[in-house]
């Protein structure tokens, strides 16, 4: 789990939220609670693709890093500064699971078309019933 800084800024009474150590990745919402758990949810996908497209996931700084930071200082003026966490991603773990096997036959064709390997396919499949 890592925390990432997050700049939330108000206009016309909606919230948005912004990443520094990841460009682009940004949310609103109307208020503070949604605003929270959408940047969590929206950074987590912001994340997967990045794994997704093999690019690299960006070092992420601390909050007295960023302060010592003289761009980030003066957006801040603005702006509340808050703490997301998101789970970053870690190495393979082989884990042992007993599936029924006409079920595994299906998974093992539907990994194959999809150009995959089963282990690709089965943790494709968890990550989209975990953002669900």
């Amino acid at each position: 789990m890592a925390r990432i800084v997050m700049l939330i800024h108000e206009e016309d009474e909606r919230f948005g939220a912004s990443f520094p150590d990841f460009p682009g990745a940004t949310t609103v919402a109307g208020d503070l609670d949604t605003l929270y758990r959408k940047a969590s949810e929206m950074l987590a996908f912001h994340i997967d693709g990045l794994v997704e497209d093999e690019e690299p996931i960006p070092a992420m700084r601390s909050i007295d890093e960023w302060r010592r930071d003289p761009a980030f200082r003066a957006e801040a003026e603005t702006a509340m500064i808050g703490l997301i966490e998101v789970d970053l991603p870690g190495r393979a773990v082989r884990v042992n699971v007993s599936l029924e096997e006409a079920l595994l036959r299906r998974i093992d064709r539907a990994a194959e078309a999809a150009g995959e390997s089963r282990s690709g396919f089965l943790a494709r499949a968890a990550k989209a019933r975990l953002t669900a």
